[in-house]
């Protein structure tokens, strides 16, 4: 709670949707302060998913739950979700259970505009930027200070920065306007429902 403050108190404001791993605590504090939509790592909440079938189904089980992403709209997605799940249920019962319990999580990014949808329902750019992070620090070994650190994750940070504004655009910032209240509030009263 007091990180996700101090990132609103130096100026974090207007966020509509949170990303991240299902951790119940980070969850309640994502609500409290940014009163966004809070999206669970699609990845993630797939590996997690995937557990309860096996090695050898993987491939089998993860298509047939992608043919709810791959829907055009948050309705039809929750309609092939649950579908889906009643299919996989008398096979992998313990799959079934993660489904229904995790729907409106899992879709939460579905809410928002369709070109923006492939970047917003996982965490891969931010743990993509940790590795970088982490591979450029195993490099230099052993940083003679704590301000030499700070400098060199600085500099990927800027760099990273750079990059997603420029080069690749991770995401238009001109498509940003499309999102409003009035896009978001489908999902909020589908999740209270």
């Amino acid at each position: 709670m007091d990180f996700l403050r101090g990132l609103k108190a130096r100026g974090l404001d207007g966020a509509k949707l949170v990303i991240s791993d299902a951790h119940s605590g980070l969850r309640a504090a994502i609500e409290r302060v940014f009163e966004a939509t809070w999206q669970r790592c699609r990845v993630h909440w797939m590996r997690n998913a995937l557990a309860h079938v096996s090695r050898g189904q993987h491939t089998v089980v993860a298509a047939a739950i992608r043919q709810a992403f791959d829907q055009p709209d948050r309705a039809s997605a929750g309609e092939t979700w649950r579908r889906v799940a009643d299919q996989l249920r008398s096979r992998w019962p313990k799959l079934a259970e993660p489904m229904d319990e995790s729907e409106h999580d899992v879709l939460a990014y579905m809410a928002f505009p369709r070109q923006h949808r492939t970047k917003l329902h996982g965490t891969n750019p931010i743990e993509r930027l940790k590795k970088e992070v982490k591979r450029r620090a195993d490099v230099v070994g052993i940083f003679p200070n704590e301000a030499s650190i700070t400098r060199l994750i600085g500099a990927v940070l800027f760099e990273q920065n750079d990059e997603w504004q420029t080069a690749s655009r991770y995401m238009m910032v001109e498509a940003f306007a499309q999102i409003d209240h009035e896009e978001i509030d489908p999902i909020l009263s589908i999740k209270t429902a």
